[in-house]
């Protein structure tokens, strides 16, 4: 078994790349969708969120005001506040995922789709835990493959997505610049993963490289002892 963490910042490819080596055989969970899930009205987190961030934050069809949650997050300097009532969830479902994927496939290599591996591991040592899951990535993760790009290709990847054309590009442009200043720079990550892809070409280069990591991972999930469930 292999337990294996994907991440890489706004717009780098890396759902691609996690899509990638689903063809391959890799079972994955992303985190981000987990988190979506978790922020629908009628789960504790969204009632958490709505308990602290006030009853602003839930729009007139009761799900969550997304934008002016944002700009609570991000444009009031609540973000560590955010993170600390979802991220706890998020990773403790990734676990049961995991536990279920093996049980099923002693062998599988799972793979969690997320931005936030070394963001989560910061904001938990910037709150004082020092002995929780969340302060120690290898706690919970074996291998972290980070996805890199130029900010600038980032961005524009990011906005045309969001905003192909029209007035609100640069507004989305805007938008990525100030959610990439929250996430830790491609070096740092870089310098801390097991295996790095550039993805600063195209999709035909990104591909061999992830064809090229696929039997690797293989491998080292052949290799790997069963590691017991993390609660």
């Amino acid at each position: 078994m292999l337990r294996v963490g994907l991440t890489g910042g706004l717009g780098s490819g890396k759902s691609t790349v996690a899509a990638i080596l689903r063809e391959f055989g890799a079972h994955l969970i992303e985190a981000d969708e987990l988190g979506r899930e978790m922020m629908e009205p009628g789960q504790a987190v969204y009632a958490e969120i709505v308990r602290r961030f006030g009853p602003e934050v839930a729009a007139d069809d009761g799900r969550l005001d997304r934008p002016r949650l944002a700009q609570l997050a991000f444009g009031e300097g609540r973000l560590q506040e955010l993170n600390a009532i979802i991220h706890p969830a998020v990773i403790d479902a990734q676990r049961v995922w995991m536990d279920q994927v093996f049980a099923r496939d002693p062998l599988a290599v799972a793979v969690v789709e997320t931005a936030l591996i070394f963001e989560v591991v910061r904001d938990a040592r910037a709150r004082g835990e020092k002995e929780s899951v969340l302060a120690d990535w290898r706690r919970r993760i074996d291998r972290v493959i980070v996805v890199t790009a130029p900010d600038e290709i980032k961005i524009a990847r990011y906005a045309a997505r969001i905003a192909p054309t029209g007035p609100a590009r640069q507004a989305a442009e805007a938008d990525a610049r100030m959610r990439l200043s929250h996430q830790i720079p491609d070096a740092e990550k870089a310098a801390q993963a097991d295996y790095v892809l550039d993805n600063a070409g195209d999709l035909a280069s990104l591909r061999a490289q992830v064809q090229a990591l696929w039997p690797r991972l293989e491998a080292e999930s052949a290799q790997s002892p069963a590691f017991p469930s993390l609660k």
